[in-house]
């Protein structure tokens, strides 16, 4: 009994702690229909500056609370507001939830440059570990009672506010129609940022009580996992009923604590359930939700934009594309065309989202996780011979993807019921409990009937040779790179002639209005079926061959942030564009690694810190302040790059200029002369030059309004549906 009531009140209190920052999206997303990614980050940032205020910088404790609580967290909160999500109006889901994504990347990436990742920081209960009293002969700590206590009081009053007081009404109506509430004299931009700024006060709240609860040292990534578990305690109340989402935080923390007090410790995999329990919760409450009913057209269209190009200018670009990766590879050594493979291999798999996504209006946040399963599935049965003659076998890799066909079709049982965000929310529910169950489970079990050991990811890490495809073997750089570029450019065309379809046809009318899609006689179980299932085999192929290219994969290869940084890369590069899986997954897996590689050996070089460390890690924050400003443009950026360089094909002679240049600057490259860093400067010269001297030359042709591009198709009607309070 003693135990019981031990992991009872653990449990309680943990509860109270999801509840706190569970409440704080719901605030947020009452009151301005964007759903907060980027809470769970918030909170980690407020745990480690009240940190470095309490024992960085010996404040006392309520100097410190003060700060963080009163003055930084509701600042940042309001701050994102007025800045970001004000502008993301009259924008799909997917933008805001790339936009929030892309916020809490850029948050980790400045929490790990502020405060080294190497240096262990403990943070220690209220009043110490001394300050306990008992409750029914079992010690609670003085930290774990306010954390219940804060937990029931905000609860309390969230629901006071929402229900008896003008501010709170005004609050919920301030979703559904904003010009309304403003000629009824409210202040919506007022209350949006109120309502930020109250969120951030509590994410931060939640931050600073979590650690000395679930021990351990500050750490980015856990932390920022441990608020996003206050996800599924949300969903229990559907983002509306502060004291369902209470309830439900209530029952997650005791199921977290019984698990870790009643499982036999016979199971290892206990504590990777334990971990994954909140994602595995949450992914059976969206099942279990009630079907929203289909939704047609809106008044109101969304910002995106996307243009399908012909088959045959697809096919041009595609060709165009391997004659310039084929040009680059005389000039590149093996490590760098290992890195570009592996920028390939990301965006083969950013072209699952360009179907799914762009074309079909499904969304998907763990694309990276399909590609795991790929390549569980290719190391346990997908190989061939032993030592460096080792190779993935073709039916190898035909079975990894046909595996992970099914697997998609089973998330999609979830798609025949969800939209928007609540699919987003099952899809990340499963990118973790993949990451958790399946690449955690490192130690061998002994599997009943055969009584064999067997091990989902041995030892933590798998060695995954190159493939073999008859006479062709990809165990050279330069012919695994050719071989990845021309896998991209085939999946790539044939979206271009899928969209172009009738099945496309249907995928776009899907994604515009699923309710006229039905009436019209559409079977969109069949097609949400379907595009779920070829996504996952798209994904699963491009995971297998990012696994070859890397040699050696661990858990950090297939972790959900992976997942997240792609899809936002892909959506800042125009998720309804081929070339914007193609910048997407570039940027991801090569781009900005290859920044910060360069720039942390030009620090080296001149001593350390200074200058080039400060770019280095500028470099890594990068990646979110470019998701971050999706606001302004979400169609992405493929469409003002093609608006920006199309003008040239009426200023011929500067053109042939810039390519002259380019070709000179190859040849300077190819004959040792100049290296290959100078080499893309120099590219990056001509391609800002060309269009300025074009606009120069021929100032009438870069002033004409470029709309649609001749042979393409109109772009698909996208809406936003009413989200209630």
């Amino acid at each position: 009994m003693q135990l019981f009531l031990t992991y009872t009140i653990l449990g309680l209190v943990t509860g109270a702690v999801y509840g706190i920052a569970a409440s704080g999206l719901v605030l947020t997303y009452a009151t301005s229909g964007i759903f907060n990614f980027a809470q769970g980050s918030m909170a980690m940032l407020a745990a480690f500056t009240y940190w470095q205020f309490r024992y960085g910088w010996s404040w006392p404790a309520p100097l410190a609370l003060f700060a963080v609580l009163v003055v930084l967290a509701p600042l940042l909160g309001g701050l994102l507001y007025v800045g970001i999500m004000r502008g993301l109006r009259e924008t799909a889901d997917v933008t805001k939830i790339v936009v929030t994504i892309g916020i809490m990347l850029g948050l980790i990436a400045l929490a790990q440059w502020i405060w080294n990742p190497g240096t262990p920081r403990t943070d220690a209960p209220f009043f110490g570990d001394s300050a306990k009293f008992k409750v029914f002969g079992v010690f609670v700590t003085v930290h774990e009672a306010i954390a219940l206590g804060c937990g029931i009081l905000i609860a309390m009053g969230i629901r006071l506010l929402f229900t008896s007081t003008r501010t709170g009404i005004s609050m919920r109506a301030l979703v559904d129609n904003p010009v309304l509430l403003q000629l009824n004299g409210g202040r919506p931009a007022r209350l949006a940022a109120l309502s930020w700024a109250l969120g951030g006060t509590l994410a931060a709240l939640a931050g600073i009580l979590i650690t000395p609860i679930s021990g351990g040292t500050l750490d980015v990534h856990v932390l920022t996992l441990l608020v996003l578990d206050s996800i599924a305690a949300a969903m229990f109340g559907r983002l509306r009923s502060i004291w369902l989402t209470f309830a439900g935080a209530l029952v997650l923390g005791l199921a977290e604590t019984y698990v870790l007090g009643y499982f036999p410790v016979s199971w290892s995999w206990a504590s990777n359930f334990r971990i994954a329990l909140p994602m595995i919760v949450l992914f059976v409450v969206l099942i279990a939700l009630p079907q929203d009913r289909l939704r047609g057209a809106a008044l109101l269209r969304t910002r995106e934009r996307f243009t399908v190009p012909t088959v045959r200018s697809a096919v041009i670009w595609g060709v165009l594309l391997v004659l310039a990766v084929l040009a680059l590879e005389q000039i590149m050594n093996s490590e760098d065309m290992s890195t570009l493979t592996m920028g390939i291999a990301f965006a083969i798999i950013a072209l699952s989202l360009t179907l799914l996504t762009g074309y079909a209006g499904e969304i998907n946040l763990a694309p990276v996780s399909f590609g795991a399963i790929a390549t569980i599935i290719v190391f346990h049965l997908g190989l061939s011979g032993a030592g460096v003659n080792q190779r993935i076998t073709p039916w190898g890799i035909v079975l990894g993807v046909a595996v992970t066909a099914l697997v998609g079709g089973l998330i999609a049982l979830p798609a025949l019921r969800l939209r928007g965000l609540y699919l987003a929310l099952a899809t990340l529910a499963f990118g973790v409990i993949v990451s958790d169950m399946a690449v955690g489970e490192t130690t061998p079990e002994i599997l009943p009937i055969v009584h064999v050991h067997f091990s989902i990811f041995p030892n933590g890490a798998l060695q995954i040779p190159p493939p073999k495809f008859g006479p062709i073997d990809l165990a050279s750089e330069k012919t695994f790179l050719t071989t990845s570029v021309c896998i991209f450019v085939l999946i790539g065309i044939g979206l271009v002639a899928l969209r172009r379809s009738s099945y496309g046809r249907r995928l776009s009318a899907m994604k515009d209005s699923p309710a006229a899609a039905a009436t019209l006689g559409q079977k969109l179980v069949t097609l949400k079926l379907s595009v779920f299932m070829l996504s996952a085999a798209i994904a699963g192929l491009g995971g297998v061959l990012l696994s070859a290219a890397s040699v050696s994969v661990s858990d950090t290869t297939f972790v959900i942030f992976v997942s997240l940084a792609l899809v936002m890369l892909t959506v800042v590069g125009g998720i309804g564009h081929v070339a914007g899986a193609l910048m997407g997954g570039v940027l991801a897996g090569t781009g900005f690694q290859a920044l910060t590689s360069t720039f942390n050996n030009l620090g080296t070089d001149h001593g350390g810190g200074g200058f080039w460390s400060v770019v280095a890690n500028l470099s890594l924050v990068a990646p979110a302040l470019i998701g971050i400003t999706l606001g302004r443009n979400p169609s992405g950026v493929v469409p003002d790059i093609v608006a920006r360089y199309r003008p040239l094909w009426h200023v011929k002679g500067v053109l042939a200029a810039g390519v002259l240049a380019e070709v000179v600057a190859y040849a300077l490259v190819l004959s040792k002369v100049m290296g290959n860093w100078y080499f893309v400067l120099a590219t990056a010269l001509i391609s800002i030059a060309t269009p300025v001297a074009g606009r120069a030359a021929r100032p009438e042709e870069f002033h004409r309004d470029v709309t649609v591009a001749p042979g393409s198709q109109d772009p698909p009607l996208v809406v936003q549906p009413s989200l209630r309070a």
